[in-house]
Order: C-alpha cells, then structure tokens, then sequence
C-alpha cells in the first residue's frame, strides 16, 4: 500500500508521458503479482521502458494479449479440472451405492434365509400290498336278466359277502331271455336295481353282455344283428347312469359265454357296426374292449395303434381282453401259430408281432382276461415277463387254478423287497399300475418368495394308470389347519410301467411363501381317484397319514 501512495505522488508533479509509464507499471506489477510473472524480468522491462521513453503502449498490448490468452487456457484447465473432479465424485458415489446395494442384498439374503426354512424327506420302495382301484385280481359273477321281479340287492349282498380281497369284479349279465325280442320294462327296471346294487360294493365293474350260457352260442345269438343293436340302445342310458362304476366292458354282446368266438357276427363291417354302436351308447369314460388283437384291427381298419389313436376317437376306449394267456404258443387261437402257412381269416399276427402290438396299444388302452392250460409259458418267470410285455391290468383269481397254484409254490429270486415273495402274490402287486414315490424336493427361489415342491414318480406295475387322478399337494399347520389344496401337473399317465419301470415323472407346484403366515407347515402329497373319490396308495414303507404323504416341512420365520 505504501508503494502505491509513493508512486501516485510523484505522478502528480510529472509530466503527462511519466504520469502514464508510471501508471502502466502499477497495473503490470499487479498483474505480474496477480499471475506470477517473473519478477525480474518485470522489473527490467519497466525499468528499460521508463528509461528508453519507448511507447509504453505497444508493450502493454501485447502483455495484455498475452495474459488473457494465459487468463483463457487457465480457465479451460480449471473448467477440465472441475469436470474431472465432479466425474470422481459421481464415480466415487457410484461405487458406495453400488457397494451399498450388494450389502443391503446380501442383508436381504441372509435375513431370507433365516426366515425360511425347508426340509424334504426321503422315500422307500415297498412290497406291501395296495388296494387301489381299477386293478388286480376279480372274482366272476353271473346274472340272468328275465321279465320276472328279483331282489337284486339281497341277491349281489349274498354273491359277495366272502369278496373282500378284490377291488375289480366281472360281472356276466346274461340276455338269453331276449334273443328274439326287446329287453321288457321289467327286464329294463331288473338291470337298474342290478347295477344299483353292484354300485354299493365299492368296487369297479367289468361288465359283460352275453346271450350264451354254455358254450352253445349258435343256440342263443340273435340271428339278427338288429335285436343286439337295439339291446344296446335300451341298455345305454342304465350304462351312463352307472359309468363311475365301470371300468371297462368286455366284448360286444356275442360268441360263446360273450367271448366274441363262434358267432355269426365275426366279420370287420359286423364287428365295427357293433363297437360304433355301444360306443356310442355308452360315456367316454367307460373303456370297450375285444377278445383278440386282429379283432382290434379289422375294426379300426388300422394295423398301427399310433395311426389309429391319433385318427380315431374309438381307438382311445376300444381295449383288449384275452381268457386264453399263454395257454398255448398262440394263447388258445389268439394269435397265430408259428407253423401256420397261408393267409389268416381273422388278420391274426404271430405272438412275437401280437406282444409288440399290445406292448405299444396297451400304453393307452387296458388289457386283461385269464391264464388258463398249465403249460411251460406259464411258469412264473415267463408268465411275469409276458404279462409286463402286455400291460395286464387284470386278472380271474378263480381260474385256472393249476396255473395259479403253480406260481403260489414259486418263489420269487430277483434282489429287491420282493425277494423270496410266492410269485402269485408277486403277481397280485404288479397287475396294473403301482406308482411309488421315488423322491421329493422342495426348493426355495433365491428370492425366497416361492418354494418349488417337486414328487418324482415311478410305476413298477405292469401297466398304466389308465384313468388320469387327481393329485394335489397340502400344506397343513397347526394354527392355520388345513390350507386349500394345489393341483400338482404330471404326466403320470407316460408312466406305462412293464418293461419300462425304472421311467419317471415329475409332479410339480410352486408355493407362494408370500401367502403364508408365520409358522410350521407339514407338505403333504395326495393322488386321488377321480371316479371313486379315493386315495391312490404308493408303493412305499412310509405311511399314508390323514392328509396323503407327508414329503417335507416348511418354516416361515
């Protein structure tokens, strides 16, 4: 300051051109101390510049362009500096967040996972036996139809008081009394009682028409065509009221003792006219079924059973039924003999082609009948495997008793929990479908909002399960009870059993935690029958409890 005042002094008794040098250096050493201008080399400058008399003006000019082209790259620089400051703080913002969120997320994790927790339990195969419906063995029963009254329900209470280890029954029902005429109101009011009184016995219905008794079919068949089909129209609306009860109805009202042999009605138009009729007559449910592969055939007019299943809607119900297995090579003329030369009348293959048909027809459709004629083929190894080949559902446990006895006296060799088993007992838990539960997994998502409940299922009977269950999965507590049931999809019906056991099937459903309150939930798993309305057991050691199979717990905290 006291710089400033001596220089201004002095300029006030000098000359105008002094006042202005003096003036100039003022400001140059101000700027010079404002931008760092080399101090020496500002103070010869002014000193030559006031000594000289040079024209201070040109000189000011071109430091005063100078300094502001050092004024503007000073402030580009400091406007870069500021952008990368301001970069590094958004960069350094960034990252906390960043490191934030994967705090706050592996938070959420943890603190998910301490609020649920699952648990799944294992599973062990069993040879006990189930008593599930649509399969096994029957005992066979026999009713003739007539105009006059008859207490059908005291009669059926009677016939079946001592049946108590079967689930199927065949029943006979015998129109002998009709072959010439319409089934009479009192015929039609008798087959109504019948089959109200059959539907009380908790067991499902093979049900059979026939006009011959005794092997003497030529005797008793309608000679016309016409009577049976109008047998067949009077019969439908009984036969739909019943259809939860039936499970399949053998032959199409003709041959001897309705076998479908030895009748007038043999040809494919005759055959075909009558199955279109009784399905036609009949629900969709209720399976038909004829006596002889060939018979299948010339009625569908198809020799592969995949063409024909996706190209006709009887294909899908019409199934087969065989009262003559491994009695012979040819199973009592089932099929053709391996001697035979020329072309067969009925279309019949030989019994290799025959178990190749069954083995891909009877994935869909049921198949079963009697073994009959102890021979060799039924020897209970080949007998077992024959009958897989075949998907047998069902079988008489009354004939032929040599055969049956013979596989009582075998025992079974193959390593597993049926080891040492009597091979007809071996043979009563395989006929049809004997699912088990092979595993179960219950997995939480990684958000922990919904647990996936997985079943996987196997089948190591001898074939499908026919008729699609109902299967569920239950999730019960003790606060809650019982919560409302979730449909599980699988495909259970792929699971063809025979010589395919060991496949499996995942049944599925994901469980909304979300929905779930606080506490202990028991998972149940339950397979259900959707004619009868009952369980469907499993093939395992553990115990069905009050809400299916218990396979795991889950925990919301």
């Amino acid at each position: 300051m006291s710089i400033m005042k001596m220089r201004t002094s002095y300029a006030i008794t000098s000359d105008r051109t002094r006042l202005h040098c003096i003036t100039w250096r003022w400001e140059w050493n101000s700027m010079a101390k404002r931008y760092r201008i080399d101090k020496n080399r500002t103070n010869r400058r002014k000193n030559d510049l006031y000594e000289t008399g040079r024209d201070w003006r040109e000189e000011y000019r071109a430091d005063r362009r100078r300094i502001e082209e050092y004024e503007a790259k000073r402030r580009k620089w400091n406007r870069r500096r500021v952008r990368i400051q301001r970069a590094k703080q958004v960069l350094a913002v960034c990252c906390i967040c960043a490191v934030l969120l994967l705090l706050g997320y592996r938070l959420i994790l943890y603190l998910m996972r301490e609020r649920l927790e699952v648990e799944s339990f294992s599973f062990t195969e069993s040879a006990r036996e189930l008593r599930n419906p649509n399969r096994g063995f029957y005992h066979l029963y026999r009713f003739q139809i007539t105009e006059e009254p008859e207490d059908y329900k005291a009669l059926v209470q009677e016939r079946y008081q001592k049946d108590t280890d079967t689930e199927l029954t065949l029943v006979q029902i015998s129109l002998q009394a009709y072959r010439e005429k319409e089934i009479g109101e009192r015929g039609l009011e008798n087959i109504k009682e019948l089959f109200s009184a059959l539907g009380e016995l908790d067991k499902q219905l093979i049900i059979r028409f026939m006009y011959d008794e005794d092997g003497e079919n030529e005797l008793y068949e309608p000679e016309s065509i016409e009577i049976i089909l109008t047998h067949m129209e009077q019969l439908g609306p009984v036969l739909c009221e019943a259809e939860k009860d039936i499970f399949v109805i053998q032959g199409l009202f003709t041959g001897n003792w309705g076998e479908m042999n030895g009748t007038r009605y043999s040809s494919s138009e005759d055959m075909r006219l009558l199955a279109e009729k009784l399905a036609e007559v009949t629900d969709q449910s209720t399976y038909l079924s004829v006596r002889m592969p060939a018979q299948w055939r010339g009625i569908l007019g198809l020799d592969d059973p995949a063409e024909a299943l996706a190209t006709h809607i009887l294909a899908g119900r019409l199934s087969l039924f065989n009262d003559g297995i491994l009695g012979s090579d040819s199973d009592y003329g089932t099929y053709l003999t391996e001697d035979f030369v020329g072309i067969d009348e009925y279309g019949r293959w030989r019994r290799a082609e025959e178990l190749d048909f069954q083995r891909e027809l009877c994935r869909t459709v049921p198949n079963g009948g009697e073994v009959i004629n102890e021979n060799v083929l039924n020897d209970f190894e080949n007998s077992a495997k024959e009958l897989a080949a075949m998907h047998v559902t069902y079988l008489n446990t009354d004939y032929d008793e040599k055969v049956l006895k013979k596989w009582k006296d075998t025992r079974v060799a193959e390593e597993g929990c049926f080891e040492g088993m009597d091979g007809y007992t071996y043979m009563e838990r395989h006929l049809g479908y004997r699912l088990l539960i092979h595993d179960t997994c219950l997995k939480p998502s990684k958000d922990k909002k919904s647990v996936y409940a997985a079943v996987h299922l196997k089948n190591v009977g001898f074939a499908p399960l026919y008729k699609i269950p109902k299967i569920k999965l239950i999730l019960y507590s003790e606060e809650e009870g019982q919560l409302p049931p979730m449909e599980m999809s699988c495909a259970v019906d792929q699971l063809v059993g025979g010589e395919e056991r060991d496949a499996l099937q995942m049944a599925g459903v994901k469980i909304a935690v979300d929905e779930l309150k606080r506490g202990r939930y028991e998972v149940y798993f339950f397979m259900e029958d959707q004619d009868t309305g009952r369980s469907i057991l499993m093939a395992n050691e553990e115990e069905e409890e009050e809400y299916g199979y218990r396979i795991g717990t889950i925990v919301v905290r």
